[in-house]
C-alpha cells in the first residue's frame, strides 16, 4: 500500500472518557489488522474539531457531532462517516444525519442491568441522576424507570445541565446535595454515567450521606480510573465497546472501500455491573435473607452448595426458601447460579484465564460442568462467547 492509498481517518472521540478510549482501542487494534491507517485526533472531552480533510487528504470520519457547525463541516466532505450516538430527531429520514451510519451505547439494556443490580440487592426506593443534554441521560432514565416501575417501585430524578465547568458545578453542589438529603432512605441510584456518579459521591460526602448504606450508587460505562478513583469507589455498567470499536472501523473500512452503501446502525452491549464499594451491600430487613446473600456473595467462587448456605444461617432449609423466594423472587440455587454466571462473564471479558481455571474461579467442580452450564445458560460455550465479545 502507497502512502497516497493509506486511509486517514478523522477521530472525533473523546479521549478522556472511558468510552471513548476504549472505543479508540477497537479502532486501533482493527487499523493494526488491516491497515496502516493514518489518524486525526485532538485530545479532549466531547467538544472538537475537525480538521481541513480535503487538505490532509481524509478518507472517513468516525465522530461524535456536538455542535451544528461540525455536522455541517462532516456533511460538507461527502467522506465516509460513521456517528456516534445520534438524537431521536436526528435519526429521522428527513433530517441529513441519518444518511450516516452510526454507533451507540445501548442505554436501555444497560439501564435495565442496574435496575436488575439494584433490585437485586433489595433496594425499595430509587434515584436517577441525569444529565438533561446528553441523548444518551434521556435514554438511561427512561428505561432505568420503565425497569423500576415493573418491579413495582417508583424513582426520584434529578437533572441538570452538569457540564465541566467548576463554577457551574459549584452552583449545582448545593442542589444536588439537598436534593439526595430528600430521598427516603435507603436509596438505590443510577448516575447516567461515572462522571456524574462522582458527583453524587461528592454530594452524599457534602451532606453527610452515607454510601452504601444510606445511598447504593452504579454509574455507567466503567471508566475504571474514574471509578477507582471515586470514594468509595464507583460500581458501573460495563460495555463493550474495544469490540464495537473494531466492528465500527471494520464497517467504515467497507465503507471507504464502497463495499458497503447503506447507512448501518451498531450498538454497543452492556456486558455486567462491576460491583464496587458503592453498591455493596444488600439492604434487605429481613436478617436471614441478608446473611443469606452476603453469604453468597463472598463464598460463590467455591464450591459451596444450597446445603453449605443454610448449615451456615442454621435454620430450616425450607423456611429460608421460602422466605428467600418471596423477598428475592428467586430461589438460593437460582441466585447461587446468577452470581456464578456473572463473574465468569467478567473473567471471560476482562482476562486472558483458560477455562478451567475461570471454572475453577467461579465454583464449578469441573471444567465441563461449567461449560455444559454456560452453554445452556447462553447458547454458546465460554470460548465463543470470549471470541464474539472481541471480534
Amino acid at each position: 500500500m502507497t502512502i497516497r492509498d493509506t486511509p486517514n481517518v478523522a477521530l472525533l472521540i473523546e479521549t478522556s472518557r472511558g468510552y471513548g478510549r476504549q472505543m479508540l482501542r477497537g479502532i486501533v487494534r482493527y487499523a493494526r489488522l488491516h491497515g496502516p491507517w493514518g489518524f486525526y485526533i485532538t485530545p479532549g472531552d466531547f467538544v472538537q474539531a475537525l480538521p481541513q480533510m480535503q487538505q490532509w487528504g481524509g478518507t472517513g470520519i468516525i465522530a461524535r457531532i456536538e455542535t451544528q457547525e461540525i455536522a455541517d463541516a462532516i456533511l460538507e466532505t461527502g467522506l465516509p462517516t460513521i456517528a456516534l450516538d445520534l438524537t431521536e430527531e436526528e435519526l429521522k429520514p428527513s433530517h441529513p444525519l441519518s444518511k450516516l451510519s452510526e454507533v451507540s451505547s445501548d442505554s436501555k439494556a444497560a439501564a435495565r442491568m442496574a435496575a436488575e443490580h439494584l433490585l437485586e440487592r433489595g433496594f425499595q426506593n430509587f434515584a436517577f441522576v441525569g444529565n438533561e443534554e446528553r441523548v444518551w441521560s434521556k435514554r438511561r432514565e427512561k428505561s432505568f424507570c420503565e425497569a423500576i416501575a415493573e418491579a413495582g417501585f417508583k424513582v426520584n430524578v434529578y437533572n441538570s445541565t452538569r457540564t465541566c465547568s467548576c463554577q457551574n458545578w459549584g452552583q449545582d453542589l448545593p442542589n444536588l446535595s439537598a436534593w439526595l438529603q430528600s430521598l427516603p432512605k435507603p436509596t438505590g441510584t443510577l448516575a447516567c454515567n461515572d462522571s456524574r456518579g462522582r458527583d453524587v459521591l461528592e454530594a452524599c460526602r457534602t451532606a453527610g450521606i452515607n454510601v452504601p448504606e444510606e445511598l447504593a450508587v452504579v454509574g455507567v460505562d466503567n471508566d475504571e480510573l474514574l471509578c477507582e478513583l471515586a470514594n468509595p469507589p464507583l460500581s458501573s455498567v460495563a460495555f463493550n465497546a474495544e469490540g464495537t470499536g473494531y466492528q465500527a472501523a471494520a464497517l467504515l473500512d467497507r465503507m471507504m472501500q464502497q463495499k458497503q452503501l447503506k447507512p448501518k446502525r451498531l450498538k454497543a452491549k452492556p456486558l455486567h455491573v462491576v460491583t464496587r464499594r458503592s453498591t455493596d451491600i444488600v439492604a434487605i430487613a429481613d436478617p436471614d435473607i441478608s446473611a443469606a446473600l452476603r453469604f453468597i456473595h463472598n463464598h460463590a467462587t467455591e464450591p459451596i452448595q444450597v446445603e453449605d448456605v443454610v448449615r451456615h444461617l442454621g435454620i430450616s432449609r425450607r423456611k429460608l426458601e421460602v422466605r428467600f423466594q418471596q423477598l428475592i423472587g428467586r430461589t438460593l440455587h437460582a441466585e447461587l447460579h446468577r452470581v456464578r454466571m456473572e463473574r465468569a462473564r467478567r473473567l471471560l471479558a476482562e482476562t486472558e484465564l483458560p477455562i478451567p481455571k475461570i471454572a475453577e474461579s467461579t465454583g464449578y467442580s469441573t471444567p465441563s460442568y461449567f461449560i455444559q452450564v454456560f452453554r445452556s445458560e447462553h447458547d454458546t460455550t465460554p470460548a465463543k462467547y470470549r471470541r464474539q465479545l472481541r471480534d
